[in-house]
C-alpha cells in the first residue's frame, strides 16, 4: 500500500516525518536531516511489525508492504537536495534569492501559491534535466 510520508522541519531544527494515510497506526521518524528521519521512519515501521509478529497477531491491512510517497515542505525539500544552489534557482525561478534563502530556512511565511511556483519550477527543471542528451 502506498502511503503519504510528509516531511517537515521541525522546531527544534530537525526533521520531522509522519504517514498520513494510516487508519489505525502512527509511524513518525525524526532526525537532525531529512535522510537521518527517513531512516527513523523505516525503523520505526520495522519495529511496530516485530511487535505484530512477536505477539502472533497479523499485521494489518493497513501496514502491509508499505510504499512510501514523501511530501516535502521547502525546508525539507532543500535538505534533501542540499546540492541545489538557492540563488542559481532563485535565477531560473525568477525569484528574489534572498526571500528563497528564508524560505529555505523556515524564517518566513511562504503561501500556497509560492510553494506550487517553486514545485512547478522545479518540476520544469527537472524535464529540461531529462531532456538532456549527450553524443
Amino acid at each position: 500500500m502506498k502511503t503519504t510520508a510528509l516531511i517537515e522541519a521541525g522546531p527544534g531544527g530537525g526533521f520531522d516525518i509522519v504517514l498520513m494515510d494510516l487508519e489505525h497506526h502512527v509511524i513518525f521518524g525524526n532526525g537532525n536531516t531529512v535522510e537521518e528521519a527517513k531512516e527513523d521512519l523505516l525503523n520505526s515501521y520495522r519495529e511496530v511489525l516485530s511487535v505484530f509478529e512477536e505477539e502472533g497477531e497479523p499485521i494489518p491491512e493497513d501496514l502491509r508492504d508499505l510504499e512510501f510517497d514523501f511530501k516535502y515542505d521547502i525546508a525539507s525539500f532543500f535538505n534533501e537536495f542540499n546540492w541545489i544552489n538557492i540563488s542559481a534557482l532563485a535565477k531560473v525561478l525568477g525569484m528574489n534569492k534572498s526571500l528563497l534563502h528564508q524560505y529555505k530556512k523556515g524564517d518566513t511565511y511562504i503561501s500556497h501559491q509560492q510553494m506550487k511556483r517553486i514545485e512547478e519550477g522545479v518540476h520544469e527543471l527537472g524535464k529540461k534535466l531529462l531532456a538532456f542528451s549527450v553524443k
